[in-house]
């Protein structure tokens, strides 16, 4: 466990090929999507916050605070990263790092937050994120609370996409196999949804 770090799931999208409404909410195996993020990230981090628009009371089963946007227009999961930087800062001091993952990926490595930190550390760089049959996942990462300014700045001149934000500051990566199952299985449609009740009634590492 990696105390000094915040967990901050980003449980915001739309789900628009989903058929819309809370992604995370859905269920897996009986249970909401966030449930298995939520156990899987719990052990590995000092605190844990979500970061989504709108009512909080639909996640209040998970007595979590819940973080809205700071930027207007709903600009993306730099958004939501930046309201965990900021609550962080302003709550939780002890906290200086931040573990961003996705509410729709159900199978985070039980070894993410260690190995991001691990990562980073290695290559003296600021930040670090997953990888996975050489495919990085920008939005599973570890970013330091010192950053909370300059990536303000970088939202309010625009920047959306979450790996060319990174790419200005300077990341790792880490590298996790894809067998036997990809523990970064983001669920975008129906079928993925399908699939991962396929692998989590197979296997339960």
């Amino acid at each position: 466990m990696r105390a000094e770090t915040l967990g901050v799931v980003l449980a915001g999208g739309l789900a628009r090929r989903m058929g819309g409404g809370d992604k995370p909410l859905r269920l897996l195996g009986g249970r909401p999507m966030l449930a298995h993020v939520l156990e899987r990230l719990r052990p590995q981090v000092g605190a844990l916050v979500l970061s989504a628009n709108g009512a909080a009371g639909r996640f209040a089963a998970w007595g979590l605070p819940v973080l809205a946007d700071g930027e207007p227009g709903h600009p993306g999961p730099l958004a939501g990263i930046l309201a965990a930087l900021d609550w962080a800062a302003e709550t939780r001091p002890d906290l200086p790092w931040v573990a961003s993952v996705p509410g729709d990926s159900p199978f985070i490595p039980l070894d993410l937050v260690e190995r991001l930190h691990a990562a980073r550390a290695a290559a003296g760089v600021p930040l670090a994120c997953a990888s996975s049959a050489g495919q990085t996942h920008p939005p599973i990462a570890l970013w330091p609370v010192a950053l909370r300014a300059p990536l303000r700045a970088a939202l309010r001149q625009g920047e959306r996409r979450v790996l060319r934000c990174m790419a200005g500051f300077g990341y790792a990566t880490a590298e996790w196999p894809t067998t036997p199952r990809d523990p970064f299985l983001n669920i975008n449609t129906p079928d993925d949804l399908h699939t991962a009740a396929r692998l989590l009634s197979g296997s339960s590492s």
